[in-house]
């Protein structure tokens, strides 16, 4: 019974309709969640020969724990749409995407419900793409790792997958997976200690801005359509005092700023050469890992709280945990916090137009709590935790 009570208490919406009300709305539940469903979650650290195929016996298996325990918290917070970053790009759908639908989500984890999701999409991203160029300035030219042009050790690890319930207008996704850094004006140049460039002639270039890629995904809900924009920003370390990585993420977080302006996102073009942001009078609601909080870490914070401050953007509310709170009890920014590493790096961020926020949440039971045990651990599902926001559509 308490286990029952918890998870109507995670997804109680906190108003109350009418049954003519619920009738005539739709409510939707969007969420992102970091799974870390790569190969080294799965493999030793430095193991040589590394690739999607760790994924694909994991997914075929069915016997993860880590990935059973990630679908009984999907299971549990039932989104609508959900985006999976780090999950690594696999080609054939039999093998990834539907794979993990049919193996996992479809099968009842821990006495939830099993969840179905007929809608998805997946594409390539520059991590573990090699370049040409030594890109970390070590004297060496390993073309993968920091050699590539986002960090990774095969192509497509740290991928991104979106889960829906709702039929997704596949020829009409926008992907930026090749707009270059050098054409966003104003870009932050990354330079040496001796003020010159970072990065080659050549190979500044041809460094795409994205270190995954970013997407804009028409979900289409009834009549009406719903822009998911979902990108995951390198992580703002793992670098020197030239500060690479973050600039690299301010810009990437920068971009959906731009892209959902009404009148800065001329110089965009994607991956199909058409110019151009998001219409002014579109729903969207941005979702990934940004790696960037506007209060504390190591990232440049002016490009996440300048996105969050957007007026298009409804920042009214912010998700927050029990968990988060009680594992960072001096922190006062605990309560919302994403990650394990005590820090808030995941967003479900919706238009102001054409929606009116429910509730939110992070799925961070604590200790002692029911479920708790599926994030007790780094081990017992990922690093970072579920974030979700109830929404009606208007």
């Amino acid at each position: 019974m308490k286990k029952i009570f918890f998870i109507l208490s995670v997804l109680s919406s906190g108003v109350l309709f009418s049954q003519s009300e619920a009738q005539e709305k739709t409510e939707l539940t969007f969420a992102t969640y970091n799974v870390s469903m790569e190969s080294d979650n799965y493999s030793p650290k430095g193991a040589m020969g590394k690739s999607e195929q760790i994924l694909i016996y994991q997914l075929n298996s069915g016997v993860n724990a880590q990935i059973r325990n990630i679908a009984h918290i999907i299971q549990t917070v039932r989104p609508d749409v959900i985006l999976l970053n780090e999950f690594d790009y696999i080609k054939d759908p039999e093998l990834g995407v539907k794979a993990f639908i049919k193996n996992y989500l479809n099968v009842s984890q821990g006495g939830a419900v099993a969840i179905d999701y007929p809608y998805y999409y997946y594409s390539t991203v520059n991590t573990g793409q090699p370049s040409p160029y030594d890109l970390n300035n070590d004297g060496k030219l390993n073309n993968f790792g920091n050699d590539a042009w986002g960090f990774g050790m095969y192509p497509g690890q740290y991928g991104m997958m979106l889960l829906s319930k709702y039929p997704i207008d596949v020829n009409a996704v926008r992907t930026f997976q090749h707009f270059k850094w050098k054409d966003m004006p104003g870009a932050l140049l990354t330079k040496k200690a001796d003020g010159s460039d970072w990065y080659s002639k050549k190979a500044w270039k041809e460094f795409p801005l994205s270190s995954k890629s970013h997407w804009d995904v028409p979900v289409e809900v009834g009549n009406k359509t719903v822009h998911v924009l979902v990108s995951h920003p390198t992580p703002p370390t793992f670098d020197g005092e030239e500060d690479r990585n973050g600039k690299r993420n301010h810009d990437e977080i920068r971009f959906w700023r731009d892209y959902i302006s009404d009148n800065s996102a001329s110089y965009i073009y994607d991956d199909k050469g058409v110019k151009g942001g998001l219409s002014p009078d579109s729903r969207f609601v941005i979702m990934g890992d940004q790696n960037a909080s506007p209060v504390e870490g190591n990232a440049i914070r002016e490009g996440i709280k300048s996105l969050i401050d957007s007026p298009k953007i409804n920042s009214d509310f912010t998700p927050a945990s029990k968990g988060g709170a009680a594992y960072s009890p001096e922190n006062p920014f605990g309560v919302n916090h994403t990650a394990f590493w005590r820090m808030r790096a995941d967003y479900v961020l919706p238009s102001r137009l054409g929606f009116k926020v429910v509730n939110s949440g992070v799925f961070w039971p604590a200790k002692g709590e029911p479920m708790s045990e599926l994030v007790e651990k780094r081990e017992s599902s990922s690093d970072h935790r579920l974030v979700w926001v109830k929404m009606i559509l208007e």
